[in-house]
């Protein structure tokens, strides 16, 4: 594990699942439009494939999001992803807004999920985060989750397990 002052610390894994959740500087609502969103969600899964990550489930909203994912003996390092990801898109949403250097992105937080509970706990609160927040009332709904591809691939008695998971006990930082 790695530690920086004023910094989360973020865990030195090879393999197995994490939930990673990250924020913009000062939360701002810099995916505040559908053609930003579908930017970064294609910037997304272009970094994910790069860098080996397999995703299970995934949440964007206008100033943070949150992925679970699965790294195998090939995936790259999280913070070489993350460094990516936030590079890539900070440097675009600057050019479109005239701003070159701006801080787009605060940081993120990873957390190791090491028991089937906690996997289903966060699946379903990733799944659900925007009806938790307010942005609709069917996740479902919201093009930038995987709660629909997650209702039309996932077996019909898995969906009900994840649905049915209480998340109330979890701990993710998500005050946006």
């Amino acid at each position: 594990m790695s530690h920086r002052p004023h910094a989360p610390v973020h865990w030195s894994m090879r393999t197995g699942l994490v939930m990673v959740t990250a924020s913009t500087l000062r939360k701002q609502p810099h995916l505040s439009s559908a053609e930003r969103l579908d930017f970064f969600q294609q910037t997304f899964f272009a970094a994910a494939d790069e860098f080996g990550w397999e995703i299970h489930a995934w949440a964007f909203l206008n100033n943070h999001y949150h992925w679970i994912g699965c790294a195998t003996e090939h995936t790259r390092p999280l913070r070489r992803f993350a460094g990516k990801l936030h590079m890539v898109t900070a440097r675009e949403l600057n050019r479109c807004d005239d701003r070159p250097g701006r801080k787009i992105w605060f940081q993120y937080w990873d957390t190791v999920i090491a028991s089937q509970s906690s996997h289903l706990a966060r699946l379903n609160y990733v799944h659900h985060n925007a009806a938790k927040h307010g942005i609709v009332s069917n996740a479902e709904n919201y093009r930038w989750y995987s709660a629909a591809w997650f209702a039309q691939n996932a077996t019909p008695a898995f969906r009900a397990t994840v649905e049915n998971f209480k998340t109330d006990a979890l701990n993710v930082p998500d005050d946006f």
